[in-house]
């Protein structure tokens, strides 16, 4: 194994000059539990440009273009993540991982070695007294923007697919996100809303929720529709366009924003909303007169159980979902990607390809 790597670093919140290109950095040694991948492919996430700009601070109102230039002021520092807590420099960010087993810590089985593997984005565990801590893979502990990144042994689950690399690294963030939501809400075969359905997540939404036979309304600007509907949605609605009343058993919303009281009346009675971003806004107003007259129920999603991301291996490699990948970029052109990924041009994941110039191919 070579003693150092390439990879980007985020060396402080801000723009997009925050990202550093760097080639000495040190291949991570993984511990007893913990194994060592050779990253092949990662992707672009809105977690990574939110920790960048810490728009994930409090102090912070305003919807996430609005920091994606320059980012927060500098008190949004101590609690820029997701997680409230600072953030240690320079970080690899990459939450979503793609890669190969090439080595493993004492107390994991060498037959390990050269499994071809997916990563969890979200990971979570207990405390001795119970408490449970989730982190997300390039947020609290480096990540995938980088030749090699080390993750627990658990979370690294092997995938037997003739998915191309790029193709499998669309999937960790994005979708274990909106099968979490799914399964919190046990969507069944019912009418759903799905808000932001051009996005990872919200394309990964509209495919989760057909394949559990619900009928999928998505929402998503004139020029994305026909690839929204494509990906299985059954109605598409502007952004801008008036929401129908009492017209879903289900909201998945990561817009939140203005709009936000509007969708709560398109839910019928005892309807539920679950919420996993709020890339319009993160403050609304609610009607607490709404929610307990229409006994509706308010869902957040963060924690994802373990079932979540095995569930998701085994669709994959059922042909239960397909990858929708717009672009792909090296990893030295990650600040172009992000460019990219904030104009919002695209359908589906931007993703990045990681080069092994040392492997003969």
């Amino acid at each position: 194994m070579p003693a150092t790597m390439s990879g980007v670093v985020l060396t402080g919140h801000g723009g997009l000059d925050r990202l550093a290109w760097r080639d000495d950095l040190p291949v991570p040694q993984p511990g007893p539990d913990e194994v060592l991948i050779r990253v092949h492919a990662s992707s672009v996430n809105n977690t990574d440009i939110n920790t960048r700009t810490a728009w994930y601070s409090k102090s912070v109102r305003g919807d996430t273009a609005s920091l994606a230039s320059d980012g927060a002021a500098p008190a949004a520092a101590s609690d820029g993540a997701w997680s409230g807590a600072p953030i240690a420099f320079p970080l690899i960010q990459g939450a979503d991982c793609c890669g190969e087993i090439v080595a493993v810590g004492a107390a994991v089985p060498e037959a390990r070695l050269g499994e071809r593997v997916l990563v969890r984005a979200l990971q979570s565990s207990r405390a001795p007294g119970g408490e449970l801590s989730t982190w997300t893979l390039g947020s609290e502990c480096d990540g995938a923007f980088a030749q090699y990144t080390k993750t627990f042994a658990t979370d690294a689950l092997p995938i037997r697919s003739d998915w191309s690399d790029l193709e499998l690294a669309s999937i960790p963030c994005a979708y274990s996100t909106a099968e979490a939501m799914l399964q919190k809400v046990a969507l069944g075969v019912e009418r759903v809303l799905i808000t932001g359905a051009s996005g990872g997540v919200g394309l990964a939404t509209v495919q989760l929720a057909k394949r559990r036979g619900a009928h999928v309304t998505a929402m998503t600007g004139a020029a994305k529709a026909a690839a929204i509907r494509a990906a299985g949605a059954d109605a598409t609605l502007g952004r801008e366009a008036p929401l129908p009343r009492d017209a879903f058993d289900v909201v998945v919303d990561v817009v939140a924003g203005p709009r936000w009281p509007a969708l709560l009346d398109t839910l019928r009675r005892a309807g539920r909303y679950v919420a996993a971003g709020a890339i319009a806004g993160p403050i609304v107003e609610l009607d607490v007169r709404t929610l307990y007259l229409r006994d509706l129920t308010l869902f957040g999603s963060t924690f994802q159980p373990d079932r979540v991301f095995t569930d998701l291996i085994g669709y994959i490699e059922r042909d239960e979902i397909r990858p929708w990948v717009a672009a792909a970029f090296d990893l030295a052109q990650l600040r172009e990607a992000q460019r990219a990924f904030l104009d919002k041009q695209h359908v589906g994941k931007i993703v990045i390809r990681v080069d092994h110039p040392e492997i003969a191919r």
